[in-house]
């Protein structure tokens, strides 16, 4: 599996992570015994950047990343482990908002370190941006998690350039997450030149369009039901076969290549920049290795060219959030 540094602080990853989002939560039910496997398949194949967060499940999510790791001695060393907090949802796994205050930051922290059985989290992240809260107020307090040795390197998700710039005044940032793939290219406008002016490397969630652009979904009924993307805009049934459009023609290429639609979407994405690494998510062990798979394709200039010409043909329909949930994406704070 190669290697990519994520940022300039010296955290080295696989440039094919793990989603383990799915596993959990979102996008119906599933086996952990099947979980389980897959996690110890990643192991097997190189696959070792492992991305979860409090708010999956809610809490079950790191919980059975933290039984993986009690069942496989020596497990723990060998993954960048990656987690996140500021999204609060209840027992009922109801929204309750965005938390970024110092005292939460903390509280947070000591929990998800109990569920995932470790003393150290590699990777954490503010899930979304408190709107009510500066950034350096949180940001600080996620400094002091790496002075007391409870966290390694920070990250931020779906963040503004100008709340990067100001995160970065207040202790290195070493990873952004956001959305970025074929069909959600929002970042490459301000976001990812800001990354690299930064020195922070750049995490894409969701490469594979939350599975769409594998081409294995072809109808919503596909999907379980209760399946979050269901609710999602590009999937709503007045967009559903427009976007078909795009995967087909996206299938066309990929088969010309020789390689399959999600390897060349991973693979397209690892060709943007050497710093940009991925984390699609699966719950299974044929998907898991198709996806490591792309980390050894190569696309020339004319393979890139011929994506961009097939990007500039169509046009997305639907946004990639629904409504409710917009106002969190690429989050900014009051001034300190």
């Amino acid at each position: 599996m190669q290697q990519r540094d994520l940022g300039t602080q010296g955290l080295r990853v696989s440039a094919i992570g793990l989603g383990c989002m799915g596993m959990s939560d979102f996008y119906g039910s599933s086996a952990e015994a099947d979980n389980l496997a897959v996690l110890a398949a990643a192991l097997d194949q190189g696959v070792t950047f492992w991305d979860t967060a409090d708010m999956y499940g809610p809490w079950t999510n790191e919980a059975l990343l933290g039984s993986f790791f009690r069942e496989h001695p020596g497990a723990r060393e060998k993954v960048q482990l990656a987690t996140k907090f500021a999204n609060m949802r209840n027992e009922k796994g109801e929204f309750l908002g965005v938390n970024g205050r110092p005292e939460y930051v903390k509280s947070a922290c000591e929990a998800s370190l109990k569920r995932l059985g470790v003393d150290c989290i590699d990777l954490y992240y503010q899930h979304r941006i408190d709107p009510e809260v500066p950034i350096e107020e949180t940001v600080g307090a996620m400094s002091e998690l790496v002075a007391a040795g409870k966290v390694r390197f920070l990250g931020l998700s779906e963040a503004s350039a100008r709340t990067i710039r100001r995160a970065c005044k207040v202790h290195p940032i070493t990873a952004l997450q956001s959305e970025y793939s074929l069909w959600s290219r929002e970042v490459e406008d301000d976001i990812l030149p800001t990354c690299r002016e930064l020195g922070v490397g750049f995490v894409a969630y969701s490469p594979l369009g939350r599975g769409f652009l594998t081409g294995a979904i072809r109808s919503r009924a596909d999907l379980q039901v209760d399946d979050w993307r269901l609710e999602n805009p590009r999937f709503a049934e007045e967009n559903f076969h427009l976007n078909l459009e795009l995967v087909d023609a996206l299938g066309d290429l990929a088969a010309a290549k020789g390689c399959t639609p999600a390897q060349l979407a991973l693979a397209w994405l690892l060709a943007q920049d050497p710093h940009i690494v991925t984390i699609p998510g699966t719950r299974s062990l044929r998907r898991l290795a198709e996806n490591a798979g792309a980390a050894a394709l190569t696309l020339g200039r004319e393979d890139l060219a011929s994506l961009e010409r097939i990007l500039d043909a169509f046009d997305v329909r639907g946004g990639r959030y629904p409504a409710a949930a917009v106002s969190l994406l690429a989050g900014d704070t009051p001034e300190l």
